[in-house]
């Protein structure tokens, strides 16, 4: 779950990471809020060889992946989650990432944003709403916000529509008979804070 926002079998999830943010912007958000060039970065409940931790190693990030509770005390300069820890700033979640960041460690928390049009897809979310809003528990929790505008690109609007209509059933073909170029926007908000 930690290299996609949603969960799909597995023909599936490689036609969403072949589209999800081609441009590469969250990546980019991740070395600006980081940074991860030259540190030492646990990826929260990745994949040890999937596509975040790759790019977390192409930017110059030395990565390890696991868990809060098995990582070692002042182990990391970086703390990443994508889309499955941190539901909300848990004072037990934040605990554990304070004890595995070093002084002046980042925390940088994933999350869809809404907004957009992949939220068609999913239905009104809740989680969207809370997050974002500025009495949200991360705001509130004393992290602040960068949202990335990107989008999910596909080779064509028909190989597009055959993707929404497989993953998302009847809202996927709504969104798709609309589509006038082969991408759907996407919105992602980094949550990020500073631990000393």
């Amino acid at each position: 779950m930690a290299d996609l926002p949603i969960e799909l079998e597995a023909a599936l999830e490689g036609r969403l990471a072949h589209a999800l943010d081609i441009e590469g912007k969250i990546p980019r958000a991740f070395e600006a809020l980081g940074p991860v060039s030259g540190r030492d970065v646990l990826l929260v409940d990745g994949i040890v060889d999937g596509l975040r931790s790759r790019q977390l190693g192409d930017l110059g990030g030395r990565v390890s992946v696991g868990s809060l509770a098995s990582a070692a005390d002042d182990s990391a300069d970086v703390v990443l989650s994508c889309w499955s820890a941190f539901r909300g700033p848990d004072p037990l979640e934040i605990a554990e990432a304070t004890r595995i960041l070093r002084p002046g460690g980042r925390l940088l928390v994933l999350h869809d944003y809404g907004r957009d049009d992949v939220a068609r897809l999913r239905g009104d979310l809740t989680e969207y709403g809370l997050w974002s809003r500025r009495d949200g528990p991360f705001l509130r929790g004393g992290f602040k916000v960068r949202v990335i505008h990107c989008f999910w690109t596909f080779d064509s609007i028909e190989d597009a529509q055959a993707f929404l209509d497989a993953a998302f059933g009847e809202a996927g073909r709504t969104v798709g008979a609309e589509m006038t170029r082969p991408r759907l926007a996407y919105n992602v908000a980094v949550y990020h804070r500073t631990f000393e």
